[in-house]
């Protein structure tokens, strides 16, 4: 995992979990107690409403009381009860005033043994043997829900029982109010619904799942809609809705992922930006470190920075002066050892070519002694061979008198020396930029020009014998001032539109003898370099396949601030 991933996920550790840890606290501290305050108003109300049960059912036995006390005073029912005829009219109709007048939904009047006397729904009812309403109220001993029928269908009642006496003889009267309009008058919130239910349905949908159900009562129940009465028992229940209380929970929740993402999103940015300026430097630093090897120890480290990075910056910058040094002494061993072994192959190519010679002197002298007269003829015939032996001789000497030339530093214009080597060149233009006010180099003139021939030559070489020639072939040189470790440096580049080099050939492109060019010793780079390392400068050589290649020479100045 790269270091940015790692900051990265690291923030997002840091202050999102912490975040949510703290959400989620929140949610479940507000659900508890917002959960018991709701619960509490709930059981509040659901008192209420059986509060309100007692006294509806207190209200229908005062009414019933009353309608009892005022039938036991009354002589028309009396006379109804004792058979006159001319009364029972009467007798037919009184339940259904009474049922008006003293606002309950449901009244019926009987005798002991169950017998109806009057009816508030039906006159024809009269001395039908109904005793399961009045034998159940009387079990029950309170209000009891009486399911009964009425002329327009079905009606649920809160019912009670009441009883009187005329002329000897026990009356009961049965009646109450209509339950769903019972359930109708209680006062509506949105959190709470009240229902009869039986008890093997379930609780009302009141749009949400529910949180609290609480059974009001639990009251008898009497069927008497179908051919037999039916006993049974219904529940008065209160369902409460959480719908405010979800709609809480949902907006707390929505808010804390809201918050989640949008701290989750700043960390990311800000551990984003705090990687890009730690990795930036850091990437800076890697791509210098990964450009050194001991041909190229010219990066420059210097930094202005006071933290670790500049720290370590400053580290490299020691580090790569240190290689530059232990290079320079490798190299000069290895010239030494290079210098042993050109020796060997001077001595080596000056016996070769001395071995036909001293021939030559061995049959002339043999000639001599043995065949004076034919000598001249001898010698014209065996002038060719020597001649030939002193010309290889001749280019060997030319050859290795290149190798080492003696050497003076002064103040150096290296505008006129890169002037004079582009204006020698037959087969290709050279252009030329050179930078005005240039400060003067601390090199031998004589040193230069040869480095300058050599790398201009191969970059001529490169674009004209076929290799990157064409109308676009160019070759170019450069000079201006660079800096570096904070001292001064001139800077000559030469770049040409050749194939440029493989990573394989760069890599011996400065070993002795090695060479891409049919007819090339592979002495020309390996000379370039010893002879600017003997100037204290330092040469690197960028190329790529078919790209070109830029060879940069640094020089150091000639003093401070000489031009």
């Amino acid at each position: 995992m790269s270091f940015r991933a790692r900051l990265l996920v690291a923030f997002g550790v840091a202050v999102v979990v912490p975040l949510l840890m703290f959400a989620a606290g929140v949610r479940r501290e507000m659900d508890r107690r917002l959960t018991a305050e709701y619960r509490a108003r709930v059981d509040a109300a659901v008192e209420g409403v059986r509060a309100q049960l007692g006294r509806e059912s207190g209200d229908i036995a005062g009414r019933l009381s009353a309608l009892s006390a005022a039938l036991s005073h009354d002589n028309r029912f009396r006379l109804a009860v004792q058979g006159d005829a001319a009364a029972r009219r009467y007798l037919l109709d009184l339940a259904g005033d009474a049922m008006r007048l003293s606002g309950l939904s449901l009244l019926e009047i009987q005798d002991s043994a169950g017998r109806v006397l009057s009816s508030g729904h039906f006159r024809n009812a009269f001395d039908r043997m109904e005793p399961a309403l009045p034998e159940g109220l009387e079990r029950a001993g309170g209000p009891v829900l009486v399911r009964a029928r009425t002329p327009s269908g079905s009606l649920t009642a809160i019912a009670r029982l009441d009883s009187f006496r005329v002329a000897g003889r026990r009356f009961t009267i049965a009646g109450g109010t209509s339950a769903d309009a019972f359930v109708a008058r209680l006062p509506r919130t949105a959190d709470l619904a009240v229902a009869l239910v039986q008890p093997a349905q379930a609780a009302p949908d009141s749009g949400s799942p529910p949180t609290a159900l609480s059974v009001i009562s639990v009251l008898p129940a009497l069927d008497l809609t179908g051919g037999t009465a039916r006993l049974d028992t219904l529940r008065l229940v209160a369902t409460g809705s959480p719908a405010t209380l979800e709609s809480l929970r949902r907006s707390v929740t929505t808010w804390s992922i809201l918050a989640a993402a949008a701290t989750a999103a700043i960390a990311l940015l800000l551990a984003a930006w705090l990687a890009a300026r730690v990795n930036r430097p850091l990437a800076e630093l890697a791509e210098k470190t990964a450009a050194i090897d001991l041909d190229r120890l010219d990066q420059d480290f210097a930094s202005e920075r006071r933290d670790e990075i500049g720290a370590l910056s400053r580290l490299l910058g020691a580090m790569t002066e240190r290689l530059r040094l232990g290079a320079a002494r490798l190299r000069e061993a290895e010239r030494r050892v290079a210098m042993g072994d050109l020796a060997r192959q001077v001595n080596h190519d000056i016996k070769n070519g001395l071995v036909p010679i001293r021939h030559v002197l061995r049959h002339l002298d043999q000639v001599a002694r043995d065949d004076p007269a034919s000598l001249a003829a001898v010698l014209a015939e065996r002038k060719g061979t020597l001649d030939s032996s002193l010309a290889y001789l001749d280019t060997l000497a030319r050859n290795y008198a290149g190798l080492s030339p003696a050497m003076q530093r002064e103040p150096c214009d290296v505008n006129a020396v890169v002037a004079d080597v582009a204006g020698g060149s037959r087969h290709v233009q050279v252009k030329t930029a050179l930078a005005s006010g240039l400060p003067a180099a601390a090199a031998d003139r004589l040193v230069l020009r040869r480095i300058l021939e050599n790398l201009v030559g191969n970059a001529v070489d490169s674009v004209a014998d076929g290799r990157g020639g064409g109308d676009d072939a160019t070759v170019s040189v450069t000079t201006e001032e660079a800096a570096r470790d904070g001292g001064r440096l001139v800077r000559v580049t030469v770049a040409d539109s050749g194939p440029g080099m493989s990573r394989e050939q760069l890599d011996r492109a400065f070993d002795d003898f090695f060479t891409t060019k049919a007819g090339g010793t592979g002495l020309g780079l390996s000379i370039v370099r010893r002879l600017v390392l003997d100037l204290g400068g330092s040469l690197r050589v960028e190329t790529e396949p078919g790209a070109g290649t830029r060879a940069v020479v640094d020089l150091p100045v000639m003093g401070d601030g000489a031009r």
